[in-house]
């Protein structure tokens, strides 16, 4: 699809690139002189469609990676650098002058999230503003993590003063469909609970990072956050192969993190912190609110055209309300609104990635090829930078579609008659996040409900599948995801229990009450922070 400038709002005009130059590293944002990757839109500013221009990023290699990973080392200081060893309360107030920050740059960020990965304007605001409800959030919930802690534990004769300690080194990487919110789902937990941190930013999504280097310089001390550019395989692997990285914190595929920890020579000591791929299935049932149902999975299969790992990537219908759900479902999809990020009420929005749209259709051809149909009108309409969704049935288990992640507007349907049927799938599936089960019936909802919390994390009841609110868990079975993730979890997920004990005598009391009194320990402490 092609805009002509005059048709794009005055303050989403891209008038000038970001040739990013500079990449933090060590508390200096360093200046980078070597090669450079162009960073372009899908979407198109001319009349004729051509990918715009946004600018460029530094294309860095192991020496990069290599300087990246000495400071977060110098800045752990075998644990014991400023950072993992300084009081709850200082770590908390270097995050708030980080989000005091972060919240300046909002404008220039959401501008960067529709030209660069397509996202609607009001998901681009939503997904800025959840960021910094969940840095507060994380900030709260650190607070009373450390009033909890700070008290002694008496067991058999044995005090034990126990709180949460840092792991090391952290390497993080986000995905391209939440370049902001999901990579700082990561990296804040992990830098607040004392950890150093080396960050690469995605392959899209990467220059609205940028706005963010001299906040990230600015707030913590040298060393604590890294920030460089790159392939993943120029620049992790190095990083990896080291055997100095402490956690791996990857939100992607799980080829790539499989790869990525082959390369450590000792996987025992690595702590993995990982959200992968998923097929989250919809079923729904005979008796299914159809209205409800109907606007929950367009939501489901839909937002952001499907590039979710939360997104309904497969449906199964029941054989008695097939006909009706399928031709209702297929009209659906057709009224929804295509256009620019920007443009009112859109719905569906160009594809990041150039060969998204032909990999659709290979997914496409493929089904139509052992006999699935396209039920929707415009099912498979190409335009430069999209294919229009196509909503297929039957689909069978020897499609691709149903096979693979598709992350893409494509939308299989599968008929069922009997509910073994998609419960049988989903114990095969590699996958285990969550499902979406639409149904009123408690009698067949309940046995249902008790088969699939063993199958996948989270059942969402008549309603699409997500992952938020950010409290909640976010976590998955099987090759969807390793730990957990939600303001509460993802504390504990970068961080370890470390405790200091001693047997109840006159001396350890002594020495305690001192210690205490003195307040020359930032861990036996036991100050509230209000």
């Amino acid at each position: 699809m092609s805009s002509t400038t005059n048709t794009i709002p005055a303050e989403y005009q891209i008038t000038e690139t970001i040739d990013q130059r500079h990449y933090l590293v060590g508390g200096e944002l360093k200046e980078w002189k070597g090669n450079t990757t162009e960073v372009h839109s899908t979407i198109s500013s001319t009349e004729n469609y051509a990918p715009t221009l946004l600018g460029s990023i530094p294309d860095m290699g192991e020496p990069e990676a290599m300087d990246a990973l000495q400071a977060a080392l110098k800045a752990y200081g075998k644990g014991q650098g400023a950072w993992p060893t300084m009081h709850v309360k200082d770590r908390i107030s270097c995050m708030e002058v980080f989000v005091g920050k972060m919240k300046t740059k909002r404008q220039e960020i959401v501008k960067l999230l529709m030209w660069e990965i397509g996202k609607s304007l009001p998901d681009s605001e939503k997904e800025f503003d959840r960021t910094v409800e969940y840095i507060n959030d994380t900030i709260e919930d650190y607070k009373e993590l450390d009033r909890t802690a700070a008290k002694f534990q008496k067991q058999s004769g044995v005090y034990a003063h126990i709180k949460r300690g840092p792991l090391g080194v952290v390497l993080c990487l986000g995905p391209y469909n939440y370049p902001l919110n999901e990579t700082f789902a990561l990296l804040i937990p992990a830098i607040i609970m004392g950890n150093t941190t080396i960050f690469k930013p995605a392959k899209h999504g990467v220059l609205l990072i940028t706005p963010l280097l001299e906040a990230f310089q600015s707030s913590f001390p040298k060393g604590v956050v890294n920030i460089i550019f790159g392939r993943g395989r120029a620049v992790a692997a190095p990083i990896m192969q080291t055997g100095k990285v402490d956690v791996l914190a990857l939100i992607g595929n799980s080829k790539s993190a499989n790869a990525l920890q082959d390369q450590h020579p000792k996987s025992n000591r690595l702590r993995l912190v990982l959200g992968l791929e998923a097929k989250n299935p919809a079923i729904i049932l005979p008796d299914a609110d159809m209205e409800l149902t109907l606007d929950e999975v367009i939501a489901g299969t839909l937002s952001f055209n499907g590039q979710r790992c939360t997104a309904l990537k497969v449906v199964y219908v029941h054989d008695d309300i097939k006909e009706q759900f399928n031709s209702k479902f297929a009209q659906r999809v057709d009224a929804l609104k295509f256009g620019n990020p920007w443009d009112e009420g859109v719905k569906l929005t160009p594809l990041p990635e150039p060969q998204k749209p032909a990999y659709v259709q290979e997914l496409i051809d493929d089904a139509v090829a052992k006999g699935a149909k396209i039920l929707n009108k415009k099912g498979g309409q190409h335009f430069d930078n999209y294919i229009w969704p196509a909503v297929l049935y039957p689909v069978t288990k020897d499609m691709r579609v149903y096979q693979e992640e598709q992350f893409g507007p494509i939308i299989p349907l599968v008929p069922f008659s009997n509910i073994e049927e998609p419960l049988d799938d989903m114990a095969e599936s590699n996958y285990g996040q969550q499902v979406s089960l639409f149904g009123k019936d408690v009698y067949a909802l309940a046995p249902l409900i008790d088969t699939l919390v063993n199958l996948v994390c989270r059942v969402n009841l008549n309603s699409s599948c997500q992952r938020g609110p950010d409290v909640y868990p976010f976590t998955g079975r099987k090759d969807s995801a390793q730990a957990t993730l939600s303001v509460h979890d993802a504390l504990r997920s970068f961080s370890i229990r470390t405790f200091v004990a001693f047997k109840d005598n006159e001396l350890n009391n002594e020495v305690i009450e001192q210690l205490l009194e003195a307040k020359l320990s930032n861990f036996v402490s036991t100050d509230y922070i209000l």
